[in-house]
């Protein structure tokens, strides 16, 4: 689509705040304003819109198309997507663990049980690990405990939270990352373990270089989306 305005603004409103172009309300591909609970986040989707030079390029307004989905998709259908996302608890990345080499179970080790203990002392969801591929049966208590954080979110950090634990393969480190536990580059190490070890191992190819690189940015997006979201003294009274 070409650009087809001129100016971009951001302002309040009694419900939140919202973006114009010329003057107009933007709403979402479905029809609803786009209104978004804090001015930091209202902010940055602006400098999207006013990044884009003759053509939009819908690629480039990450922040904008995670508003689009909170509003058009995650909404209308939260406790669908609540469920779905506490779901990963039930077979959460840290809890497979290597049998072998031993450098690996050790690195595993070191990597992920600092998260495993935040998330039974933070969270009362104590999990339980398992060597190899055969599934574990999780604690009831400890998944009802984890649902029970993901339902606590509005839908605008739950999106978050769902763009963190998809791209991280966990919901405790998508959890960890909201709650600040450790700082998203570490977050984002601790998820690429195996990864990472079998291609210090093996080699890196630029194939899979790139497919790291584009989950990095949805990650990176869905953090920096989830931070302006809650930013001090910026959300609508």
């Amino acid at each position: 689509m070409k650009r087809f305005y001129k100016e971009v603004a951001a302002r309040g409103s009694d419900r939140g705040f919202e973006l114009t172009l010329d003057g107009r309300v933007v709403r979402t591909p479905a029809g609803e304003t786009l209104r978004v609970p804090s001015s930091a986040l209202a902010r940055a989707l602006a400098g999207e819109w006013a990044a884009q030079r003759e053509r939009i390029e819908p690629a480039t307004m990450p922040l904008t198309s995670l508003a689009y989905t909170v509003l058009d998709r995650v909404a209308p259908n939260r406790d669908d997507v609540v469920a779905e996302v506490a779901a990963f608890g039930a077979s959460d990345l840290l809890c497979y663990r290597a049998e072998e080499p031993d450098s690996l179970v050790a690195l595993q080790s070191r990597q992920w049980d600092p998260y495993l203990k935040w998330a039974a002392d933070a969270l009362s969801a104590r999990l339980v690990i398992t060597h190899g591929i055969m599934p574990v049966t999780q604690n009831e208590d400890a998944l009802a405990a984890l649902y029970g954080h993901v339902d606590a979110l509005d839908s605008f950090r739950l999106t978050a939270l769902h763009g963190l634990t998809s791209g991280l393969g966990s919901l405790v480190l998508g959890l960890a990352a909201q709650a600040g536990f450790r700082d998203m580059a570490a977050i984002w190490d601790a998820s690429r373990v195996d990864e990472d070890f079998q291609a210090d191992s093996w080699g890196r190819d630029a194939e899979s270089e790139t497919v790291e690189a584009h989950r990095r940015a949805d990650v990176e997006a869905a953090f920096r989306f989830d931070r302006l979201v809650i930013a001090e003294g910026n959300q609508n009274p």
